[in-house]
């Protein structure tokens, strides 16, 4: 069912109706540069009205867009650059239900497409796609990214790498070494013929003025004998890609997995090299010769496996232009900072291969009755990112700026 902006405003109308909010943003003790900034409303507003946010500079008002998701956190951009220690200064109030805004999630028999406008932001699966001519079925797949462009068009990755790997699938995190049913399972070598992750429904997608998006229910499937299947893990699978900025370079996108294990015995994630968390297969255009790797600890390719990362930063050049991705860790995540699967780089022709892996250095025990979660945040951008650039897009993750009602 469609998530439209501001529709999840039409509360009922118990609880006590405020006219307007004054809000003040602190930038804390980071310099900020178009910011994402959350609030938590606790107003209830009447029905066929919606959130406003204005700014407030000098006693002069300028007009902000904000979106409501629903579970009535409102976010929206501290745009241009705000100073560490500055405050600013914004009034929220109740106004007319606008109409919806640029940023799209468009559904098709295919999948669920992100766009900005008409530009496109990235495409999730959610039909089985066939692999080429001649490949073993087995690898068919549903339930990931690809395409993911950058903004100046750059496609990011690939899906059945004509270099090797074919189960590689874009974004993607099935587990690798797990139990599950007193059976050692792999999810993510689907040609091993254990197991495979499925699209399993849509819950909803949603358009609006900041972030367009969905959330998606995806299944690790476990074949315990031959003509046999049962599901070992139940996910969540949620998106919001924002409206790029700095001048249409830099776009910052969310991905968070909730799940959990409904077999009695749970299921558990043995240590291994690689799986789960966050995977990508990277477009053939970047190689060991093209591309860049670096890390928050200052690793590259060259010696970035298996070491812990707040991030990680990949540029490269394609047909289309330089262009790269940043993946951010949470600080909360499991294992935090998870250590990395980085490719060497004699591996598929120089082709490049990343994996956040939560349990690359300890098991995971998935309880029966429990959920877990694991999110991860990537700015896309063209051109080239610094390291700088790429440390303060982290801090405004992992430190957001305080938001305080400073009067009514």
């Amino acid at each position: 069912m469609r998530n439209i902006l501001f529709t999840v405003l039409l509360w009922s109308s118990v609880g006590v109706y405020a006219q307007e909010v004054r809000l003040t943003v602190k930038a804390g003790a980071y310099p900020r540069t178009n910011t994402l900034v959350s609030y938590k409303a606790d107003q209830v507003l009447p029905a066929g009205k919606a959130w406003k946010l204005e700014e407030v500079t000098g006693g002069k008002k300028a007009a902000v867009p904000v979106q409501m998701d629903d579970a009535g956190v409102l976010t929206w951009v501290l745009r241009g650059t705000t100073a560490s220690g500055e405050q600013r200064a914004y009034r929220l109030y109740a106004g007319k239900v606008a109409a919806h805004g640029r940023m799209h999630a468009e559904v098709s028999s295919a999948g669920i497409s992100l766009k900005q406008n008409q530009q496109p932001i990235l495409n999730y699966n959610t039909a089985t796609v066939e692999p080429p001519a001649a490949t073993d079925t087995v690898y068919r797949r549903s339930g990931f990214i690809h395409p993911l462009w950058a903004p100046n068009g750059v496609v990011l990755t690939t899906i059945y790498p004509k270099s090797g790997h074919a189960h590689h699938m874009g974004i993607w995190s099935p587990w690798t070494h797990t139990r599950f049913e007193g059976r050692v399972t792999d999810f993510w070598n689907v040609q091993k013929k254990e197991g495979k992750v499925f699209y399993a429904g849509t819950e909803s997608v949603t358009d609006g003025d900041i972030w367009c998006g969905f959330r998606v229910k995806q299944e690790q499937v476990a074949y315990p004998a031959p003509g046999k299947s049962e599901v070992a893990i139940q996910e969540t699978y949620s998106v919001r890609a924002y409206e790029a900025t700095a001048n249409g370079t830099r776009r910052l996108w969310d991905v968070r997995n909730d799940f959990s294990s409904p077999a009695d015995s749970g299921i558990t994630l043995l240590q291994y090299r690689y799986g789960g968390g966050f995977a990508l297969r990277t477009t053939p255009y970047f190689t060991s010769k093209t591309s860049q790797v670096l890390t928050s600890e200052g690793n590259t390719r060259k010696d970035a496996d298996s070491t812990r990362a707040r991030w990680v930063m990949i540029t490269g050049t394609a047909p289309e232009g330089e262009a790269g991705l940043l993946i951010m860790n949470a600080p909360d995540n499991f294992d935090s900072p998870q250590p990395l699967r980085v490719w060497p780089e004699n591996m598929d022709g120089g082709e490049l291969m990343l994996n956040y892996s939560p349990t690359k250095m300890k098991t995971w025990q998935l309880v029966h009755g429990n959920v877990y979660t694991l999110k991860y945040r990537v700015m896309v951008y063209s051109g080239r990112l610094t390291t700088a650039e790429a440390e303060a897009a982290w801090r405004d993750y992992a430190f957001p700026p305080e938001v305080v009602v400073s009067g009514h």
